[in-house]
């Protein structure tokens, strides 16, 4: 049976672009007889407003879309816990005081998600006063896999590769866990066979491949979509303020006519689908 997700984060309103993925995730479970899961991301630290869970709700609510809810991040830290102290002893993380500002300072290669940490902290002691993140040990990782492949519906068959993107954070210094470990880890517990979401996730795609073959989870397969741009060029993103499925709900808009639109690629004036 196929299992798809939609885990928006609480830290902002939902937008077109949400409405787009959700309904690409909802619909394609619908086709197949399956199951449309909504999953609460919210372990964003003092960025969460637990408020907003049910703003989501009833935008989803208003675009017609239906859903079976699973638990939220926030009540599944100790699995979190537990999957970095597996790697932990297996000597696959290490801790790391680096700043963002000491990382650019370095002038580090840009990879696919943003700068490449060019691992200062591996190999290294740190100061146990200081905050440390936990970051994989990507070479160790790799030898410890071998080679892996993951299938997207779209692109087909690919090779997990992380070392294009560094040794990446696997345990956050302001969070119990990274995006990377938490989506992982949750998506073998709810039992999702296909995880859609947008191509700007493909390379973290890479990550959660060699996570599951570390820690034993079930694979899935994987459907990147395309995103919605503004007018200017620009992802629709929270933090670019992008108008509200709230507002569009409140000021009296059809939500149901929106989603068949969003469906039939009738993107308002200005907004378009680019599929990378």
């Amino acid at each position: 049976m196929t299992v798809t997700r939609f885990a928006p984060s609480p830290n902002g309103s939902l937008h077109l672009g949400h409405a787009f993925a959700a309904i690409t995730a909802h619909d394609i479970a619908r086709k197949r007889g399956g199951r449309f899961l909504l999953r609460i991301e919210d372990i964003d630290g003092a960025r969460s407003r637990p408020e907003l869970a049910d703003e989501f709700r009833r935008d989803l609510e208003w675009l017609g879309l239906e859903w079976e809810e699973v638990p939220a991040q926030s009540t599944r830290l100790e699995s979190y816990e537990e999957a970095a102290r597996e790697l932990l002893h297996a000597e696959l993380l290490y801790p790391c005081t680096c700043t963002r500002a000491e990382i650019e300072a370095l002038e580090p290669r840009m990879g696919p998600e943003g700068m490449i940490y060019p691992g200062t902290c591996r190999g290294m002691q740190v100061d146990p006063e200081k905050s440390a993140a936990l970051r994989l040990d990507v070479d160790q990782a790799m030898a410890r896999v071998g080679k892996l492949f993951w299938e997207d519906e779209l692109a087909g068959r690919l090779v997990a590769n992380l070392r294009e993107g560094g040794d990446v954070v696997i345990v956050r210094k302001d969070a119990p866990a990274s995006y990377h470990l938490a989506a992982t880890l949750d998506d073998a517990a709810d039992g999702v066979t296909l995880v859609t979401r947008g191509q700007d996730l493909f390379p973290a795609t890479h990550v959660h491949r060699v996570l599951q073959a570390l820690l034993g989870l079930p694979v899935p397969t994987w459907h990147h979509h395309g995103l919605l741009f503004d007018p200017t060029g620009q992802k629709l993103a929270k933090r670019r303020h992008s108008a509200s499925l709230a507002h569009r709900r409140q000021a009296g808009e059809d939500g149901v006519l929106l989603a068949e639109q969003l469906r039939l690629h009738r993107f308002p004036s200005g907004i378009s689908l680019v599929n990378a």
